[in-house]
């Protein structure tokens, strides 16, 4: 029996269009998380001291990176936890692929 790839198995699984739906709405909270381990490591901090310098506990910094954890970090967390490794962050809003521009609320013209 062959086992399929890594590559493999996403290319398959995403081919589901539910599938696909879920895995494009967590891929910003991944993104987040991953590029926050990152940084804090390119500092050359560990989880213990970024929980230090927040006066929160090492548990916490640990939810906060954790790609599994329900809990989405509040704004505040996140620009507390950029300065701590010295970053300031920055927002940026891009129009979705799949959507035209609309505004929300303006009425549709009856024709």
């Amino acid at each position: 029996m062959n086992r399929s790839t890594l590559t493999e198995f996403k290319r398959k699984a995403l081919s589901k269009p539910a599938v696909d739906k879920e895995y494009q709405s967590l891929s910003p909270a991944y993104a987040l998380r991953k590029k926050l381990i990152a940084l804090r490591q390119k500092a050359g901090l560990t989880q213990e001291q970024i929980a230090e310098v927040l006066h929160t506990k090492k548990s916490n910094i640990s939810r906060l990176e954790n790609a599994n954890s329900v809990i989405s970090p509040k704004l505040s967390t996140i620009e507390q936890y950029a300065d701590a490794i010295g970053y300031d962050i920055e927002i940026k809003f891009k129009p979705k692929n799949h959507r035209t521009n609309r505004s929300i609320g303006r009425k549709k013209r009856a024709d």
